[in-house]
C-alpha cells in the first residue's frame, strides 16, 4: 500500500486461505489484515495481524526498518485477527514498550497469560504520545466494536488510524468497490453499535483528517467526505439508497410467483430499484446489508411448523438484534390451512424503533388466486 506520507509504512498482509471471516462471513476475495510503521525519532508499529502470518508480518517490519528496532507497539484492537501477535512482538523486541487502553491489557492477560506490567503504557481518552517531529492523540472507540478499542491521530501526518472502523472484507490485491463490501462488513460486524459510531464521528469531527488507515481494507486518501458521509448514514440507520427490497423463501415456487409479480408491479409503480434475496440461496449478510440500504422492505414467507420459515426468521433475529429500525415493512404470508406469519412478524420487530407496516398486506392460501392479484397490487402501490 503506498501513501503520500514518507514515515508511514505499510507492513500488513493479504489473507487468501481464509473462508469464512470470523466463523461466518463469505469472504471469496480473502481479507487484508493491516498493519503500519510510523517512522519519525522513534518508531510506532500500529497493531499486529493474524496469528497464521507471523513470520510474513515481522519480515515485513525488518525489511522495513533494517537494523533499527521499534520503539512502541501501539495496540488499538484486541481481536486476534490483529492481537494475536502482540506477544511474538514482545519477544523479538523486548525493549519495545507496549501501548493500549487500560481494558486492552485486561485482555492481554486473558489472550497471553502476562498483561507487560513492566513495560506498558495505559493509555485513554486524549492522551498523546510525541514520537519526535510527529505526536500521536488518542480516542477511545468503546463497542465499535468491542470495549478495548481506541483509534490513533497523528497530528504531523493527518492521518487517523481507525482500527476496524471505515475496514472491509476483501484482501488488498483484489480490485473491487468500496462501498459494497464495506457496508456488508459494517452491518454484519458493526451495525449493532451504531449509537457508539456516532460518539466516535462526533468525538473525530473538529479533526482534519486526510488519510484513514483502518486495520481492514484500502487506505483511504482521496474524497473523504463520501467515505465519512456513508459511515454517518449507516450509523444513524438512515436510507442509503431509494428502492425497496423483497426478501423472501418459498418452498414449492408458489411464493415466490407472487414475489416475482409483486416485482413487476413495483417496477409498474415507478419503485426506483427492486432488489431481491431469496434467504434460502442468497448470502445471509447480502440480505441484511441490503435490508439496511433501503428504505422499505417486503417480507415474503411460509408458515411452517406453526411458525415463520427457518430462513426467514434466521434474517428478522439478524436484523433486529444489529438495531434495526426506521423502516417500512410490508408482508406476503402463505399457508395451505393456518397462516401465521404476518402476526408473528409483526411481533418479532415488536422492540425495533421507527418501525411502520404497510396498511395492505397479502394472504396466500397455496397459490396465488384472483383475490391474491388484487391484494399484491395494492401492497405494491403502497411500497413503490
Amino acid at each position: 500500500m503506498n501513501m503520500e506520507s514518507s514515515k508511514i509504512k505499510y507492513v500488513g498482509v493479504n489473507d487468501h486461505k481464509i473462508d469464512l471471516f470470523e466463523g461466518q462471513y463469505i469472504v471469496p476475495n480473502g481479507m487484508a489484515y493491516n498493519s503500519y510503521i510510523i517512522k519519525d525519532e522513534k518508531i510506532a508499529v500500529m497493531d499486529s495481524v493474524d496469528v497464521n502470518f507471523t513470520t510474513e508480518w515481522l519480515d515485513n517490519i525488518k525489511k522495513e526498518l533494517g537494523e533499527k528496532e521499534p520503539d512502541y507497539l501501539i495496540v488499538q484492537h484486541m481481536e486476534p485477527d490483529h492481537s494475536a501477535n502482540v506477544n511474538e512482538f514482545a519477544k523479538v523486541y523486548p525493549n519495545a514498550i507496549i501501548v493500549a487502553t487500560d481494558r486492552a491489557f485486561v485482555m492481554m492477560n486473558k489472550f497471553f497469560g502476562t498483561d507487560f506490567a513492566e513495560r506498558r503504557l495505559v493509555v485513554g481518552d486524549g492522551d498523546t504520545l510525541s514520537l519526535g517531529e510527529d505526536t500521536l492523540s488518542f480516542y477511545t472507540a468503546p463497542m465499535v466494536h468491542w470495549p478495548e478499542v481506541m483509534m490513533t491521530y497523528d497530528s504531523t501526518e493527518k492521518v487517523l488510524f481507525s482500527a476496524d472502523a471505515f475496514g472491509k472484507f476483501g484482501a488488498l490485491d483484489v480490485e473491487e468497490d468500496w462501498a459494497c463490501e464495506a457496508r456488508r462488513y459494517y452491518f454484519g460486524i458493526v451495525g449493532k453499535y451504531g449509537v457508539q459510531v456516532q460518539a466516535v464521528l462526533k468525538k473525530l469531527g473538529g479533526l482534519d483528517i486526510q488519510t484513514i488507515c483502518p486495520l481492514h481494507g484500502p487506505i483511504l486518501t482521496e474524497n473523504l467526505g463520501y467515505y465519512l458521509n456513508l459511515y454517518n448514514i449507516w450509523s444513524s440507520y438512515g436510507v442509503e439508497s431509494e428502492g425497496t427490497l423483497i426478501c423472501y423463501t418459498s418452498v414449492y415456487g408458489n411464493t415466490k410467483k407472487a414475489v416475482e409479480f409483486l416485482a413487476e408491479e413495483l417496477k409498474n409503480n415507478g419503485c426506483p430499484k427492486v432488489a431481491i434475496n431469496d434467504l434460502a440461496r442468497c448470502d445471509m449478510a447480502e440480505a441484511v446489508e441490503d435490508a439496511f440500504r433501503y428504505g422499505k422492505i417486503i417480507l415474503a414467507t411460509t408458515t411452517y411448523n406453526g411458525d415463520v420459515f427457518p430462513f426467514m426468521r434466521e434474517f428478522i433475529n439478524e436484523l433486529t438484534e444489529r438495531g434495526y429500525r426506521n423502516r417500512k415493512i410490508g408482508i406476503v404470508e402463505n399457508g395451505s390451512w393456518a397462516p401465521v406469519v404476518k402476526n408473528k412478524i409483526i411481533k418479532a420487530f415488536e422492540n425495533s424503533k421507527d418501525i411502520t407496516f404497510a396498511e395492505n398486506f397479502v394472504t396466500i392460501h397455496s397459490a396465488v388466486k384472483e383475490e391474491n392479484v388484487e391484494q399484491i397490487k395494492k401492497l405494491a402501490k403502497e411500497m413503490a
